[in-house]
């Protein structure tokens, strides 16, 4: 799902110490490990008169110049803070080092910043393939009519003269490339090499206004990706190389949605593979994650509990509203009432009272949290009679897999069809081995993608195709 806890993984920061204050003033480069997660993080200091500002580069997440609105040296020790983003950092400048604390709610991390580049250590991913492959790959882009702008991907093709069935990855929430690429992993990488060795042709795209692909990212909604799916879809069937009567569409998280999505309005289309897909509605899927994360890392029952009764609240007003400005009306007179009863410590983490306001309706008011919100996959999901497989990770705290495998299972009515739905143990939201597939560590882990679960997709495949 959109990834909730995406502030805390991107917007990060820290700075510190000096004999004089001319020393912290320049670039200060530095990696910060989250989970496994390693960030390559650009610090920039200016002197302006007798002050200081500050602004922070984020490489990796493709975030630059986030503007600091507080910066204070003095004595060797650096105070800094993006209050709109409740992060805030406070350290100290010995020679030629930074040594400092991160803080962002309740997190807390150390940060070791220098003068010049900081290399990563290197992270082992053995299930990457690279090339040369015994396979054709093909970069290739295709036209999206409604938003009149093309889309970058890569088509793998079997070594061999003939017609092959396909695949389409659709991805999941966040603007991904065309490999998912998530904290040093490739899964669609990894599916796609791991498919056309099987004799698939194979589909993957970068987002729009990801990469290499035109549009835009920002504002868009499921249906918008649904229309980028689809316009995958018309592609492939313009290829001599695809049986077009044999195109299934595999999708992770909210890309399974999408699938789902598409799969109820478009015969032609022959399955759907819904990777971590949700049968429940938005506001519920998102209240339940909210919760198995917070008990995961051990939040107070009593805040779990407090956070829950205010979002859930937040979410009515939101499903209730008839646009997104309406919403917004409500959704900030609630929050100016809610911020008057926390407390002084719980401000702090989010700057202030203000800032409590702005964080909250930046990450509920946007066109793709309305829509998501008010979705309930089931009605989509009842028209589906095509070819389904459904896997969830039984501890998979994004898309909590009883509750959503329940609903796809009956909501699916497809008589005539194969329809396999399945929980898969021990695998998270990733479908990674874990042991309490808590998102911290997806970046840790060694293994991308269970071989267990390709195993069944290829099995499906061959049940429906062969």
């Amino acid at each position: 799902m959109r990834k909730i806890y995406n502030l805390l993984l991107i917007f990060l920061f820290v700075f510190t110490r000096a004999n004089t204050q001319e020393n912290i003033v320049g670039e200060w480069n530095g990696i910060l490990s989250i989970g496994g997660q390693q960030l390559s993080l650009i610090f920039h200091i200016e002197k302006v008169g007798n002050s200081f500002s500050g602004s922070l580069d984020s490489p990796d997440q493709k975030a630059f110049g986030i503007k600091a609105d507080k910066v204070s040296y003095e004595n060797g020790k650096l105070e800094l803070i993006i209050s709109k983003l409740g992060l805030s950092y406070k350290g100290l400048l010995v020679d030629t080092i930074i040594s400092g604390e991160f803080a962002q709610g309740a997190y807390k991390a150390p940060l070791q910043l220098n003068r010049g580049k900081v290399e990563k250590k290197l992270i082992l991913r053995p299930q990457e393939p690279h090339a040369p492959f015994p396979y054709l790959e093909e970069e290739i882009e295709f036209h999206q009519l409604n938003g009149d702008f093309n889309l970058a991907g890569t088509l793998t093709l079997p070594k061999r003269e003939g017609v092959f069935p396909a695949i389409i990855l659709i991805s999941g929430s966040g603007p991904q490339d065309r490999n998912e690429e998530i904290l040093g992993h490739k899964p669609f990488l990894v599916i796609a090499d791991y498919l056309t060795k099987k004799g698939y042709a194979v589909l993957r795209y970068d987002d729009r206004g990801t990469a290499k692909s035109g549009g835009k990212f920002d504002h868009a909604t499921s249906p918008d990706f649904a229309s980028d799916a689809a316009a995958a879809l018309a592609y492939l069937k313009t290829r001599k190389e695809i049986d077009s009567n044999k195109i299934a569409l595999a999708g992770h998280s909210e890309g399974a949605m999408i699938a789902a999505m598409m799969a109820a309005n478009d015969p032609s289309i022959n399955a759907i593979i819904m990777l971590a897909g949700p049968g429940i509605p938005g506001d519920q899927l998102l209240l339940m994650q909210q919760e198995l994360i917070a008990k995961v890392n051990q939040v107070n029952a009593e805040e779990i509990k407090e956070n829950t009764v205010t979002n859930r609240s937040l979410f009515d007003l939101i499903k209730q509203a008839n646009d997104l400005e309406s919403a917004k009306v409500a959704v900030e007179k609630r929050l100016k009432k809610i911020s008057k009863t926390l407390s002084k410590s719980t401000l702090a983490t989010y700057g202030g009272k203000t800032e409590f306001i702005e964080q909250n309706l930046v990450a509920f008011i946007n066109p793709w949290m309305f829509y998501f919100l008010r979705y309930d996959p089931g009605v989509d999901l009842k028209k589906v009679k095509c070819n389904v497989l459904a896997l969830n990770g039984s501890k998979d705290l994004q898309v909590p897999s009883k509750e959503n495998l329940a609903a796809i299972e009956l909501n699916v009515n497809n008589p005539g069809k194969t329809k396999q739905i399945l929980e898969m143990p021990n695998l998270n939201h990733l479908f990674q081995n874990c042991l309490t597939g808590n998102i911290t560590e997806y970046g840790a882990l060694e293994e991308t993608i269970s071989p267990a679960v390709l195993e069944k997709v290829n099995a499906f495949l061959g049940s429906i195709w062969n």
